[in-house]
Parts: structure tokens; C-alpha cells; sequence
């Protein structure tokens, strides 16, 4: 089964990925990931990246699209793959119904105040990088990690105002692709905000998976 993730930041589409990833035996496969194993692999298109970010510029569509296609075309997603972080934009979905036709499109919703709630209570360990929440999974005690005693603390990109600029570029950039697939009838919404057992049984109906 061929699968795009869309969400907002804080839907949880990594976690569900890797939920996925185990019903359905087919790579979760993002952007971030193809970009690092390609300057890891110093590919033609993996050195034109690396050269981008090192520029400290974003990695154009074309560059994108030819990175994806080169991933899709590898054995491990012949017989499906779950896309997340791409694509991000109608032209890059366009582009990719060129090369690869997409099974369903999995769009977890989450409102806004529920993704402040959980982007802005994320803390982490400065020292080994454990991830804590104050409200659902806080330290022991209050700013210091249990594992390695390091210092807890929000990260700039977990500020309410970062928070709120990444919501804003979601809905401009992202969102209209919900509108996109829609009319294709390839949509499936599914509630990102019960527990992350109860969103993975609402993506199995959504997709009429049993097991």
C-alpha cells in the first residue's frame, strides 16, 4: 500500500509512522531521512544537497522530487511505502503522481490549541536529548532529566511563537493538499488527538485493515 502522512506539527506522524510501518511491513520514508542518506552516500544529488544546506538555503522542489523518485525506486518500496514530509505543495504532488500513483492519503487532524498543547509543553534534555512533556510525561523532578541528570529545557523551536509561525506555514503551504486529494477521493481523515493506540485503530478502519 502506497501512503502519504499529512498533520500539522504535533499530529504525531512519526509515531503512527512507526506503528505503520509494523502492520503494514513497507518503509516510512521522509524527506529529512532521504536527504541525510544521500550526503551520507555522496550521490551526484546527495553532494547538491549537501551544498544547499551547508549554504544554509531550503532544498529546492526539483531537487526534491529527483531525490524522492530515486527513493521510490528502490526494492524496499516496490510494494508500498508511507510518505511523510512530502509532499508538502499541489506542484509536488503533481509531480509525484507522475512517477508513482498513491494508494490513500492518510490526513491525521489535530486543531490548533491541541498542537500548541503538545509542541509547547515538549521539553528535552540538554545533556542526552530524552524527550519530556510537562503535562504527559514530565521528569521526576522539575527540569532535570531521570536517566543522566542533565538540564530539561524548551527548545526555541518549541516556543509559542515558533510554534505558531510552523502552524501558519502548515496551513498556507500544506493544507491546501488536503483540499487536493480530497477531490481526488483519495483522502482519509483520521483524529489525531485520543491516545496513540486509539488514533492507530482509527487509522486501520480508515483503511479498512484488520489485525
Amino acid at each position: 500500500m502506497k501512503l502519504i502522512f499529512l498533520g500539522p506539527p504535533g499530529a504525531g506522524k512519526g509515531t503512527l509512522a512507526a506503528k505503520a510501518v509494523d502492520i503494514l511491513k513497507v518503509p516510512h520514508i521522509s524527506t529529512g531521512a532521504i536527504f541525510r542518506a544521500a550526503i551520507a552516500a555522496k550521490s551526484p544529488l546527495g553532494l547538491k544537497v549537501k551544498a544547499i544546506i551547508d549554504a544554509g538555503k531550503l532544498v529546492d522542489d526539483a531537487t526534491t522530487i529527483a531525490l524522492v523518485k530515486e527513493r521510490l525506486a528502490q526494492g524496499d518500496a516496490q510494494k508500498g511505502y508511507i510518505l511523510d514530509g512530502f509532499p508538502r505543495t499541489i506542484p509536488q504532488a503533481e509531480a509525484l503522481a507522475g512517477f508513482s500513483a498513491v494508494d490513500r492519503v492518510v490526513n491525521f487532524e489535530l486543531p490548533d490549541p491541541a498542537v500548541l498543547e503538545r509542541l509547547g509543553g515538549r521539553r528535552v534534555c540538554r545533556n542526552c536529548g530524552l524527550n519530556y512533556h510537562k503535562v504527559f510525561n514530565p521528569p521526576k523532578k522539575a527540569d532535570v532529566c531521570d536517566v543522566c541528570g542533565g538540564e530539561v529545557y524548551t527548545r526555541d523551536d518549541d516556543r509559542e511563537g515558533a510554534i505558531r509561525k510552523r502552524i501558519e506555514v502548515y496551513r498556507d503551504q500544506t493544507a491546501p493538499l488536503i483540499d487536493y486529494y480530497r477531490k481526488k477521493g483519495l483522502l482519509a481523515d483520521v483524529d489525531a488527538q485520543p491516545t496513540v493506540d486509539q488514533v492507530v485503530e482509527n487509522f486501520k478502519q480508515s483503511l479498512a485493515l484488520k489485525g
